[in-house]
């Protein structure tokens, strides 16, 4: 017998309005009706507000549908539902009448008391004395003056002395004309944001039904349900949003991802996540467990941040369509397309990251560590602020040289077909040919030269200076030739050559294909490389560049060919045999000038034989080098990987390439946030990303009217900052910048720190 399971029927009248699965909610002019499976089961009168609070509360209570479905069904937010069951639970009934606002007394300043109040001033009496002769106490004296007004937080606000034609209403409004809203827990003193109170970390709105049907693989991904409340803790994480969006990169993923197979976390919750923990400088997956879930999902829209094993999984599964070279290719696209002006200079560079682990991965030279390791490799690109652009893994054993001419096509896609770049890198990419192929396709190069070089004398430098974008004054020592490089086929490769005179009398030799810059900014431009090299090492330090992200590896290329160990041996055999020769014919010349010695004394009759044992150790000595190098031509230099390490593998570099992606993100909208808070903040050279991580790091309310969701931080730890702050974020609003899958453009400010209209 099969068992055939059969959805419930729909009997909801036509009209119903859907709540969950199988209730209803009917209203019209003379109440409304909520329908559970096809019955009548809560009905209330037009105007009957406790009899609609009570059925909403009861289809909750009563498990029938989930909050978020009641909330939407009776049109209300998800807290005002909370906060209806929560008084319903402590007080019955009772509790879900509507309670009375504001002062529970008369008011006491009437417009007769006010009137008197302001006779009594004009006669020069105190505030105390006025006080006594109303009645008030002195605070109300000064309300009922005009001169302050009760503010948010507690403390006292100015407002205008005028004679306003309503003194009780003028008492209610702050300096603008604003009405004054009682203080709460989400509104901060000076705050001139609109709202009303709000409640101090509030819990995110269960998602139950979604999470139901995520469990059955029915719901695409959760849709974002923003938590509104008072001092969330990380909510300056939101500032990185305008941002973000100039970086392209939820645009980059979905056109490249499309989107995450069902579930309850999608792919712009995956996205923003693994954002969000790169900023909190804990940007491996593990670093979710050290937030607490609800503090991420408030600012996810959801109701706690994905776990460890969820990242792991999607990132999984986005790794498996092996596209992120396509990712990095657009998302390099984005950058051209927000900043093209960076990409006149392009900084090109090797980066190998070390490995640990106990795998077979190939050895490269580790420049830092002057040595050869275990690691992979990958070649960088960054724009003339040293901002990465793209990255791409570099072929294992490959040279920068190497890896300049494979990247032509990549570099030629991203300036478009006609743009001219200046292609910068150090001496790892030394070969006349590679400049040559840069040069045949539209690009200039500016590297130091490598090798021999003919010195200049003392006179021909001379001093000049260089105005670098950033206004600071660079002086320099130089002189300038021209230098012909050979290529194949009996051809030369001419080039501008600079000579910059160092300390101690040092020449350093540079090389460019760019006659139109000054000998000054030549070596400015060229000293700005090791910016990339700083952020190597930031992005260590703050980024885990270098971490490893997915211990999955893949097996390495079988008919790679690789150095021959046997070759090498053969080598050092070859060595020993002439080692042994020449001590051999060593010995031979002592045996030599001993028989000689011999002859020369009396009765030796003026002979003497040498040693026979020298010659055959000549002897023996010669054909051991016979032997060791005709072995040597015979054993090839090179053989397939497979049969010199069968067991050699590499780390997968699909999850690299795409924490690469996010992080490169991260780092580059911390870049554009760096830009625009220069101008505010005095010590912005030195410590605009250490604010900026603070800024990561702040509290703050997020409460949401009509289509603005307004982000209110709390102060920095300095006032100096929070100016700063405040200042970034009236830049922020400007941007209107919209949350990912909602309609609502953010606001932004600091507490304390109206933002200037």
């Amino acid at each position: 017998m099969r068992r055939v399971n059969q959805a419930v029927l729909p009997l909801l009248p036509a009209d119903a309005i859907p709540i969950g699965p199988v209730a209803g909610l009917v209203e019209g002019p003379e109440g409304g009706v909520v329908f559970v499976a096809g019955m009548a089961t809560f009905a209330f009168d037009a105007g009957d507000e406790v009899g609609r609070r009570l059925a909403a509360v009861q289809l909750v209570t009563t498990d029938i549908a989930s909050a978020v479905a009641v909330a939407d069904g009776f049109g209300v937010s998800v807290e005002t539902l909370w906060r209806w069951r929560r008084r319903f639970e402590a007080h019955g009934v009772g509790g879900l009448m509507a309670a009375k606002t504001g002062p529970k007394g008369p008011h006491k300043l009437t417009e007769a008391i006010i009137r008197r109040v302001r006779e009594l001033d004009k006669q020069g009496l105190s505030l105390a004395a006025i006080g006594t002769a109303v009645g008030i106490g002195t605070s109300t004296v000064r309300v009922a003056l005009g001169r302050v007004t009760a503010a948010a937080g507690g403390q006292a606000t100015r407002i205008p002395a005028s004679d306003d034609p309503n003194p009780v209403e003028a008492a209610n409004r702050d300096g603008d004309g604003d009405e004054v809203v009682g203080a709460g827990a989400g509104a901060g003193a000076g705050s001139d944001q609109p709202g009303a109170a709000l409640a101090v970390l509030p819990m995110p709105a269960a998602r139950t039904l979604e999470r139901a049907l995520a469990r059955t693989g029915e719901l695409i991904e959760a849709p974002v349900v923003l938590t509104e409340g008072a001092h969330l803790p990380l909510a300056g994480l939101l500032l990185i949003l305008p941002a973000l969006a100039a970086t392209g990169l939820i645009t980059a993923f979905e056109a490249t991802y499309g989107r995450l197979r069902n579930g309850f976390y999608g792919l712009r919750a995956t996205l923003l996540m693994v954002l969000f923990l790169a900023l909190l400088r804990d940007p491996r997956a593990e670093g979710a467990t050290r937030i607490r879930p609800a503090d991420l999902g408030r600012l996810l829209g959801l109701d706690r941040a994905p776990e460890v094993k969820t990242l792991r999984r999607k990132l999984t599964e986005l790794a498996a369509h092996h596209r992120g070279a396509a990712l990095q290719g657009r998302l390099a696209t984005a950058h051209a397309l927000a900043r093209p002006e960076a990409l006149g200079f392009l900084h090109v560079d090797g980066h190998t990251r070390v490995y640990s682990g106990t795998r077979d991965l190939p050895k490269t030279h580790i420049a830092r560590m002057h040595l050869a390791g275990h690691a992979s490799a990958e070649t960088w690109i960054a724009d003339a602020d040293a901002d990465p652009v793209l990255v791409v893994t570099a072929l294992p054993g490959a040279s920068l040289a190497g890896e300049l001419v494979r990247l032509l096509p990549d570099l030629r896609a991203l300036l478009g077909p006609d743009r001219r770049a200046t292609v910068i890198f150090d001496r790892g990419g030394w070969s006349p040919a590679t400049f040559a192929a840069l040069l045949a396709a539209g690009f200039d190069i500016l590297t130091y030269r490598k090798g021999p070089f003919d010195p200049l004398p003392a006179g021909a430098f001379s001093a000049q200076t260089y105005r670098d974008p950033d206004g600071e004054v660079r002086d320099y020592t130089l002189a300038e030739t021209t230098v012909a490089l050979p290529l194949p086929a009996n051809q030369h490769l001419s080039l501008r050559q600079i000579h910059r005179l160092a300390e101690g009398g040092v020449q350093i030799p540079i090389l460019t294909s760019r006659t139109d810059l000054t000998a000054s900014e030549v070596c400015w431009r060229l000293s700005a490389r090791w910016r990339q090299e700083n952020y190597f090492k930031y992005a260590r330090e703050h980024f885990a560049l270098d971490g490893l992200d997915s211990y999955a590896a893949i097996a390495d290329d079988p008919a790679r060919l690789v150095p021959n160990p046997a070759k090498k041996r053969c080598h050092a055999a070859v060595e020993t045999a002439r080692a042994v020769l020449d001590g051999a014919e060593n010995g031979l010349s002592t045996a030599i000038d001993d028989a000689a010695a011999r002859a020369r004394q009396p009765g030796s009759g003026g002979s003497a034989e040498v040693d026979p044992t020298a010659t055959a150790a000549i002897t023996a000595a010669r054909d051991q080098l016979d032997h060791a190098a005709a072995e040597s031509r015979a054993t090839p230099s090179h053989l397939p990987l497979g049969q010199v390490r069968p067991d050699a593998a590499l780390i997968d570099e699909q999850r690299k390439l795409l924490t690469h992606a996010i992080r490169m993100a991260a780092y580059n909208a911390e870049s554009i946030l760096t830009r625009m808070i220069r101008p505010h903040y005095a010590r912005a050279e030195h410590e605009a990303r250490a604010l900026l991580r603070e800024a990561m790091t702040l509290s703050g309310d997020i409460q949401i009217t009509g289509d603005t969701l307004h982000l209110r931080l709390d102060p920095a730890s300095a006032p100096r900052r929070s100016r700063a702050l405040a200042a970034l974020c009236a830049q922020l609003t400007t941007t209107e910048t919209i949350y990912p899958d909602t309609g609502l453009k953010i606001a932004y400010s600091v507490k304390g720190h109206p933002t200037a209209s």
